[in-house]
Formats: structure tokens, C-alpha cells, sequence
């Protein structure tokens, strides 16, 4: 190492990986590696792991295999590497020429199990699947031995022999090793090494019709590539002392790799098994792997997340040797602190109500100069708003009979238009059958423009502080008139149409079971919003906040064409808690 490491980042992993460094266990080497299955898409939680074995390998001078475990060909398929390989690079990081396959060891593997037969270690089983689990014992009751684990080393190889060479059905036999049926760890009562499956393999065709067990591919896969360090999730705990037992058992030539488990990451509101994201897909609960409801990486992706922001989280949950659960208002969080420095502001209206301002002039259009950025951002850049007699506001930002404390449009009251004036709301128009209101009759007071327009107009103001970086206040104004509330808007005869898409937390229960815990509202989609015409027209970011309302997204594959579609990625605070603390308890 040429500079020591943030104490951020002293984890008990990177604290093992500079002991070995300093006793030249692997003679300076630091080669770690993410061995997922390609069975499905990547998801947050795998992205831990990703940072974990690229970060080491980055941090000592290190390297990092990427290897696909595709051990089992009935549920692998090269989408899901491609899918692994896409997420990976999204992170920022890269295997340059490490890439592996365990399916490229098939050979070696097959030889190393002949080993372990000659050294009378493994022997062919001939139980049914049900009778392996009921011979396997409890807990708290030892196993039960095998009847054919006496068969000798010669019956052994050669009913070894006929199994690769396609001569028995499917769990017609299986190879496992010797070890104790009574081992008080349940891996260790002689684990199935091979099993027979007739499947086509999507990278290997039909050339095997046997394939390694995961706990045996994955040790000798990892000797094999000369990794250092086998980082693990805690739920292959029990796994290390066979990882061990295999390594050990073949004599292999030292050094040999060992295993280290930390703690995998758990979110509330969602799930993380492959398992039941495949359900979700595959029942059509959501539209796809790349849903932005979805924890994998693909629909973080699409959502809008920036890879910078699930490093930070990454990071900030840290390395621990206990489960726990996160909160995915942390997550939220992250994605908050990294898009507040980064994105443009912007205006967009998503259910909008027309007001006619009456003593605009009808053809008059003023483009007012609005910042992109506030002032506690260091990044420069304005825009041109224009600004007409007919406007949208939210609908939610009027109200007829307001409440105390209610500082936003209401009738006789004042309010200000975000970067423009101040107007006041005269009339109320409402539709003749249902009561409902369709429009509002407004006035505006022409000098009240707020600060940045005054500088339009030829009015000195005060410019960027040279040692804060702070502007004045957007809300200060020529007359000195002040109001308490103000709103954003759009000028209805220049503002584009827009499909806004508001997603929610996937479940509405922190430990979901199935699809009853799903949440109905997951998926909002407003066909009829507005947005500013710079969004449209200048296109200086993909990603936006939409002022009072969130951060959003340009989604790159339903925006086709002139059609604008945004996902909101998080909103701009953590509503979720303050709504289910309300929704338990109403009073």
C-alpha cells in the first residue's frame, strides 16, 4: 500500500487482508472475487458484495475476478450475465480480463472428485432425494449413515464413470463425501458433491450431463484462480469448515485461499431473494427486472439512482458480522445527499389547475431569468422562463376555504409565483354540473418581481458571495412587499406535456411475506403534467429536482421520440414514516 487507508474503511476484512499483507502469507497478492449464479439480475444487496471484493482489490493493489458459479443449468441463462456484467460496470467498476466460469473448470472438477474417490473421500450414493434428507438427522439427532457408503474405491469410480457418461436418469445416484453423519454441523453429514441432471447448459450444451454441487465447484473454483481471500455472505457460515474439508482433504499445493463472512445487506419494504424477485416478475407484479420498484440494480438503474449514491450507502451500513436489517430511508437518504449537489432545479406542474392572470396583457411574453441551482450549490447556471398571461399551478396549492396557517393561493389571498410576482386570486371558477373548480380569475402586482428579474430589468443586485458562494434570495423583489407563501407554475401556452411516473415502496409491510403485503400505490401515472420548456428544449441533465416535489428522472426507454417520460426517484423528504406512523395509529 502506497498511502493508509481512510479509517472509514478499516472493516475486520480489510484488518485480516493487511495481516497477511504484513506476513507475506501470499507473497504480497491481494486477489479477491465476486462469484455470483447467473440465475437472475443483481440486486442492492449484491452490490455490497460488489464493492466489498472490488474495493479490497482496489485499496491493496489488488485484483478482482468476476466468475459466474453456473453450476446448475436449469436455471442459468446469459441474460442474467449479461444483466451481472451491465451492473458492475454501472458501479464504476471492472474484472478487465477476469472473467471466469465455473463451467470452464467442469474437467478439473470432474478429476478432482475422481480424486477424492481414489482417496476413498467421496463415494456414489444410490438413495432417493427424500431418503438423503431423512438419513441427514436433526439438529439435535445424528445421521444416519448411507448403506452404499461402504461400496469400494473400484465400484465407486466406475458407477462415477457411468454417471458422466449419461448412463442413469435423473437422482438415479449422487456423489458425496465421507465425512460423519453424526458432524453437529448439518453440512457436514456427507454432502452431496455431484448430482445428475440431463439439461441443456446454456454455455456447455450437452457435454455434461453431471454437475458439481455449489459448496464443491465454489472452494476448488477459488484455488483454481489463485484467490487470496473468499469473501462470503453469513449464510455460508456453516459452508467454510467443508470449503475447508475439501481443500484440506485433496492435499492440495499451499497456499490455498480462505474463507471470510460478513454480514449480507437486508432492506424493510422489499425483498432480496432471487427467488421471490422471479415470482414477482415472472406473476407479472411488476413489468420486468428493470422495474424502478424493484431492489435489483437494473431497476435502481432505471429509477434514477446514481451508481455514486449506492457506493455511499454501501459504505455507510459498513462491514459487520451480525445480520441486521437497514432502513431504506437510509438508502433514500444517500440518493437525496448525492443528487442535492449534482441536478438542475426546475418547474413542472403534475396536476395542474389554469389560472388567467386578468391584468396581463393577452400577447404579452416575458422570459425571466431563473437559476438552476440555489445558492448553497457551487454550480453556475440560469435559464429563460417564460412567462404569460395563462399559467398552471398545482391544484393542491389552492384552496377555498383555507385553514389557519394555510399560506398558499386561496381566495382575497396573496402568494408568490416562484421566480415571478406576487398575484392574488379574485375569482373562482367551478364547472356548472359538478362543482367542480376548473380555473381561477387572478391579478398580478407588476412590481413585485422577485430578485433575479430586477437584475433583468437593469437593477444592480448583489452577486455571488466570493468566500460563501451564496446569491441573494430569489424571493426578495423591487416593492418590498413580502407574502408568506410561494408556489411554482409553468406558462400554460409554452410548457410541455409530460408523463410523470411516482413510485413508492414496493411492499407496505417492512417484512413482506408475499404478494398480499404489496403496496396498491407502488406505481402512480400522471399522463397530464407540465414542465418547463427548458427541460425540454435544452436538455442539460437527465436528472432534475422538480422544485417541491422531488428528484425525477428521464426515463431512457418510454421517452421516445417528442414523449417525456420521469420517473421520481425519491421525493425530497422521508414521508413514508410520518404516513405509516398515522396510518397505525389514526388519532
Amino acid at each position: 500500500m502506497e498511502e493508509k487507508l481512510n479509517e472509514r474503511h478499516k472493516d475486520f476484512l480489510r484488518l485480516i487482508v493487511e495481516e497477511d499483507i504484513r506476513t507475506n502469507k501470499y507473497g504480497g497478492k491481494v486477489i479477491t472475487r465476486f462469484p455470483p449464479e447467473p440465475n437472475g439480475f443483481p440486486h442492492i444487496g449484491h452490490a455490497k458484495s460488489i464493492c466489498l471484493n472490488f474495493g479490497i482489490a482496489k485499496d491493496y493493489n489488488g485484483v478482482c475476478h468476476l466468475r459466474m458459479d453456473d453450476t446448475n443449468p436449469t436455471t442459468e441463462d446469459m441474460k442474467y450475465v449479461e444483466a451481472l456484467k451491465d451492473s458492475i460496470k454501472w458501479l464504476g467498476f471492472d474484472w478487465n480480463d477476469k472473467l471466469f466460469f465455473a463451467s470452464d473448470y467442469f474437467g478439473k472438477l470432474y478429476d478432482y472428485a475422481v480424486r477424492l474417490i481414489k482417496m476413498d473421500k467421496a463415494y456414489v450414493c444410490s438413495l432417493s432425494e427424500e431418503e438423503i434428507r431423512k438419513y441427514r438427522g436433526t439438529v439435535t439427532q445424528a445421521g444416519k449413515e448411507s448403506p452404499y457408503k461402504n461400496r469400494s474405491v473400484e465400484e465407486n469410480l466406475d458407477l462415477f464413470a457411468r454417471m458422466k457418461a449419461g448412463k442413469f436418469q435423473n437422482g438415479e445416484h449422487v456423489l458425496r463425501a465421507k465425512i460423519d453423519m453424526a458432524s453437529p454441523n448439518m453440512k457436514m453429514r456427507d454432502p452431496l458433491l455431484y448430482r445428475i441432471k440431463h439439461a441443456h447448459h446454456y454455455r456447455t450444451g450437452n457435454e455434461w450431463c453431471i454437475y458439481p454441487m455449489y459448496d464443491f465447484a465454489h472452494c476448488l473454483s477459488d484455488y483454481i484462480e489463485g484467490i487470496t481471500h473468499s469473501i462470503c455472505t453469513l449464510e455460508f457460515e456453516n459452508n467454510r469448515e467443508l470449503y475447508d474439508w475439501i481443500l484440506d482433504e485433496l492435499e492440495l499445493e499451499l497456499p490455498r485461499p480462505y474463507q471470510f463472512e460478513f454480514a449480507r445487506l437486508s432492506l424493510n419494504y422489499t425483498v432480496m431473494s432471487k427467488r421471490r424477485l422471479l415470482e414477482l416478475v415472472e406473476q407479472k407484479y411488476v413489468s420486468g427486472w428493470d422495474d424502478p420498484r424493484l431492489p435489483t440494480l437494473a431497476g435502481i438503474k432505471r429509477r434514477g439512482y446514481t451508481p455514486e449514491s449506492i457506493i455511499n450507502f454501501c459504505e455507510s451500513i459498513g462491514i459487520a458480522k451480525s445480520n441486521s436489517t437497514v432502513d431504506f430511508a437510509q438508502l433514500e437518504f444517500c440518493i437525496r445527499d448525492d443528487l442535492n449537489q449534482k441536478v438542475p432545479r426546475v418547474l413542472c406542474v403534475m396536476k395542474p389547475l389554469k389560472i388567467v392572470i386578468e391584468n396581463y396583457p393577452e400577447n404579452k411574453v416575458e422570459m425571466l431569468d431563473a437559476p438552476y441551482y440555489p445558492h448553497d450549490v457551487p454550480k453556475e447556471g440560469t435559464r429563460k422562463l417564460p412567462f404569460s398571461r395563462e399559467i398552471y399551478i398545482e391544484q393542491s396549492d389552492f384552496m377555498e376555504n383555507p385553514s389557519k396557517g394555510y399560506f398558499r393561493l386561496a381566495l382575497g389571498q396573496e402568494v408568490r409565483l416562484r421566480h415571478a410576482y406576487i398575484i392574488k386570486c379574485e375569482q373562482v371558477i367551478k364547472d356548472e354540473t359538478t362543482g367542480e373548480i376548473v380555473e381561477l380569475r387572478c391579478t398580478y402586482d407588476e412590481s413585485t418581481k422577485s430578485g433575479l428579474r430586477a437584475e433583468a430589468a437593469g437593477v444592480a443586485l448583489p452577486t455571488r458571495n466570493a468566500v460563501t458562494g451564496e446569491q441573494p434570495s430569489s424571493g426578495a423583489d423591487n416593492s418590498g412587499k413580502k407574502v408568506k407563501g410561494t408556489i411554482h407554475w409553468v406558462s400554460a401556452q409554452h410548457a410541455k406535456k409530460v408523463e410523470v411516473r411516482i413510485y413508492d415502496r414496493l411492499y407496505l409491510v417492512e417484512n413482506p411475506d408475499g404478494p398480499e403485503d404489496l403496496n396498491p400505490d407502488s406505481l402512480q401515472v400522471l399522463t397530464d403534467c407540465y414542465i418547463e420548456p427548458s427541460v425540454a428544449e435544452e436538455k442539460i441533465d437527465d436528472r432534475y429536482q422538480f422544485e417541491r416535489q422531488g428528484y425525477f428522472y428521464r426515463d431512457p426507454i418510454n421517452s421516445v421520440g417528442d414523449k417525456l417520460v420521469f420517473n421520481r426517484i425519491v421525493p425530497l423528504k422521508d414521508s413514508w414514516g410520518k404516513a405509516m406512523a398515522k396510518q397505525q395509529n389514526p388519532s
